[in-house]
């Protein structure tokens, strides 16, 4: 949930050959025949269909399953206020059958095989991936075009599922580490779609009508919003021909998604009060967009705060102080802009103490940025994660289809690595200034009353 989740068988009319596989360089893309050999042996490339599908592989013959996933650009930061929660909804009903299958022969059909099959919504996007033995794409690709294409989207299956949602959103409310990020983003964005709730409110789900979701579908869920991708041991020709036997066929016409720009976001301190063994508190501020190069130093940034045990966060909150068990930073960045922040739970009435030496960190890092050496370690700490986080087809997975969701180049392993490395303190001091000054930062604090701040109720 968090910013961290067919046509007839196989009788799709004939269409124009797709364009021709263009393998994939950190430069964008090069003539066919290049070379855009990564480490380990893998190999990225693109192509599209002729309707505007664009299908997407990254080849790793040295493993025998395969992940693969259609993505949609529709979430909810698309959406309008009464409405919330419609895409994240749709996303739910397309497991409750199709033209072909029950919703328990989609739950077999790739189970059955040893796979797997998931989906999830986020701000601007929805996702639907299944995970397979190299043997099964054919399957995979089926059961994924049969849901995405074709699902019933049943009125007297909305009123049992829209139940099921209720009950995530009662979970949310029920778990305050979450909620508080819920409400944090609501008041953060005020009043923009990025603060807008993916699981929609009470007040939403409880009136959302089918037809609702069957608009949404025929408006959406057309070609030039997809992107179908694969990673593991695939062929690119092969997951061409594939999708143009499960995905060809779909006509165009679907509008784009665009979240507008947000405003500027006011810095500041609330609390919501609310009876709970722990007070948790949310900092954020607000960053540039995903494709702005100035993620790179505030990824260095957030990870030297609070990405680990070394951090700095962790060691003066947690070690030196005592006021927490857990301490991390965190970034989200979107088409439109970004947040990077702080989550800390402590015991209530120590929320001041957190709040005061949080900021005093914050502080001395937009003031001083990292010295060369701290630079150095938080690079090195930064490019582990990263190969370490590739090593499952999953993973590459979501890597090959983020590129194309922002439009951005698609960068080899080698590419992005140097990209970290390239990063100097000059940049790394600026961005903290921007986007770590305490003065700059929006708290929101959920738990018992009693700290002496300003509070609404929830």
């Amino acid at each position: 949930m968090r910013d961290f989740r067919q046509r007839r068988r196989h009788g799709l009319p004939p269409m124009p050959p797709a364009r021709p596989a263009v393998p994939i360089v950190g430069g964008g893309l090069v003539s066919p025949g290049g070379s855009s050999i990564a480490p380990g042996g893998s190999r990225m490339c693109e192509s599209v269909l002729s309707n505007g599908v664009r299908i997407l592989t990254e080849t790793i013959p040295s493993v025998r399953s395969v992940s693969a996933g259609v993505w949609v650009k529709q979430g909810s930061a698309h959406e309008h206020p009464g409405i919330m929660g419609a895409s994240h909804l749709l996303e739910h009903m397309v497991f409750k059958g199709t033209e072909r299958r029950s919703p328990r022969e989609l739950a077999l059909a790739l189970e059955a095989l040893g796979g797997s099959l998931d989906a999830y919504t986020s701000r601007e996007h929805t996702s639907f991936q299944a995970r397979v033995l190299d043997e099964h794409l054919l399957e995979a690709m089926d059961v994924l075009s049969d849901m995405v294409l074709h699902p019933l989207l049943r009125d007297e299956d909305l009123e049992l599922e829209r139940e099921v949602v209720l009950e995530e959103i009662s979970t949310v409310d029920d778990t305050p580490d979450d909620l508080v990020f819920e409400l944090h983003a609501e008041a953060f964005w005020n009043g923009h779609p990025y603060g807008h709730s993916i699981l929609g409110t009470r007040e939403t789900v409880a009136g959302m009508q089918g037809e609702t979701l069957r608009e949404l579908h025929r408006s959406k869920y057309r070609s030039e919003n997809l992107i179908v991708a694969a990673a593991g041991n695939v062929e690119h020709e092969r997951m061409v021909e594939l999708g143009e036997r499960f995905f060809g066929g779909l006509t165009s016409g679907g509008t784009p998604s665009s979240a507008p720009l947000p405003r500027p976001v006011e810095s500041g301190l609330t609390s919501v009060v609310r009876d709970a063994a722990q007070t948790h508190i949310v900092f954020g501020a607000s960053t540039p967009a995903r494709t702005d190069m100035r993620r790179y130093p505030l990824i260095l940034l957030s990870a030297a705060l609070g990405g680990g045990m070394s951090s700095r966060l962790f060691q003066r909150v947690r070690e030196e102080l005592a006021l927490a068990y857990t301490v991390y930073t965190f970034q989200s960045f979107y088409s439109q802009g970004g947040i990077s922040g702080v989550y800390v739970g402590t015991r209530p009435g120590w929320g001041e103490k957190a709040v005061e030496a949080i900021r005093e960190e914050l502080g001395r890092v937009a003031r001083e940025g990292l010295p060369g050496e701290e630079l150095a370690r938080t690079k090195s700490q930064v490019k582990g994660q990263i190969m370490l986080s590739l090593e499952s087809t999953g993973a590459r997975l979501y890597r090959l289809a983020g590129f194309a969701l922002h439009d951005e180049q698609f960068l080899t392993l080698d590419e992005l690595l140097s990209r970290v490395d390239a990063v100097t303190e000059e940049e790394v001091l600026a961005a903290a200034a921007a986007s770590f000054d305490p003065h700059r930062q929006f708290v929101l604090q959920l738990g018992p009353g009693g700290e002496p701040q300003e509070s609404v109720d929830s």
